[in-house]
């Protein structure tokens, strides 16, 4: 449990990630948890994420300027216009009420096909077009995207100790719920498996979220110096593919390790650049200046749902 929760430094403010895992194996906790390691709001951000609220009518008259990240969790039948914002007078929807923090989507497979897609591009460009036949309205939508998920309807496929009850075919089709351009922009795709009686009884202490935070905070300025120049700018998520030859290079073992990757599980363009960006994040928490081949594998270890025969 404590490399998974580790596993959340990776993502800093912005990468995405999907966990899939049975039934009680921690994955809402963990979701839940993430605030509590994100480095705080830069009184840019802050006054970024009030005026969204403000907009939105959720600032109260004690409030003057949030100072918490946003942990938004809708429910699986939230409607498209909820999530994305609209009406007749354009409202945030709940991905700009997230900028800047943390968009939890329990149980994905259970929102409806609609809703999802249209995250797509909010994914990509950080920020959401609202159209009208008089004006249109533009709301930032920045944030870090965590789902979870049961591997199958019955929650026990590739189960340690439970057999999975599901007929042949179900499996795939249960994860066919999320469609290949959706789950290609999703940088960490992890597996969560339970934790054994003796992890849960043990006295020994864990580390701590605050320790966690500090690795955070520490990438995080790595981060932010390397882009001091470029406008916009601020963390390894939001790199450009020409950023990207510029600051995530990787030698020439890594380079190979990623070329049989790529052939292997058949990953797209976009994978490739995930793959790079979550290996310079990895390359940062390690204080690692150069991007190594063993960062890389790991990188490409987080990406489980891409490889063939998962799920049967």
């Amino acid at each position: 449990m404590a490399q998974i929760y580790n596993l959340f430094c990776y993502c800093i403010i912005v990468h995405t990630i999907i966990m899939v895992g049975p039934p009680g194996a921690g994955k809402s906790m963990l979701a839940k948890r993430i605030p509590t390691i994100l480095p705080p709001l830069t009184l840019h951000e802050a006054l970024e994420t009030t005026k969204i609220h403000s907009v939105a009518g959720n600032i109260d008259s004690n409030t003057s300027l949030i100072s918490q990240r946003p942990f938004r969790s809708p429910h699986h039948t939230i409607s498209d216009v909820a999530l994305v914002g609209g009406g007749t007078f354009p409202q945030p929807g709940e991905i700009s009420l997230a900028h800047n923090g943390v968009l939890f989507l329990d149980e994905l497979p259970e929102f409806k096909r609609t809703v999802l897609e249209v995250m797509r591009q909010p994914l990509e460009d950080r920020k959401i077009c609202i159209s009208r036949a008089k004006f249109a309205i533009e709301y930032p939508a920045s944030f870090m995207l965590v789902a979870s998920m049961n591997p199958c309807p019955c929650g026990y496929y590739n189960h340690p100790d439970r057999d999975c009850v599901c007929a042949p075919g179900v499996v795939q089709k249960y994860l066919s719920r999320i469609s290949g351009p959706l789950l290609d922009r999703i940088d960490i795709h992890i597996e969560i498996v339970p934790v054994p009686f003796e992890k849960l009884s043990e006295l020994k202490d864990a580390e701590n979220s605050e320790t966690v935070r500090e690795r955070v905070i520490k990438a995080r300025q790595i981060q932010e110096l390397r882009f001091t120049d470029i406008e916009g700018v601020y963390c390894n998520a939001q790199m450009s593919s020409k950023q990207m030859r510029s600051y995530a290079q990787i030698d020439k073992a890594g380079s190979e390790l990623l070329k049989n990757a790529m052939q292997r599980l058949n990953l797209s363009a976009r994978a490739y650049d995930r793959i790079i960006k979550v290996a310079r994040t990895i390359a940062d928490l390690d204080g690692s200046e150069n991007i190594l081949s063993n960062h890389i594998a790991e990188a490409i270890n987080y990406r489980n749902l891409d490889r063939e025969g998962w799920a049967g």
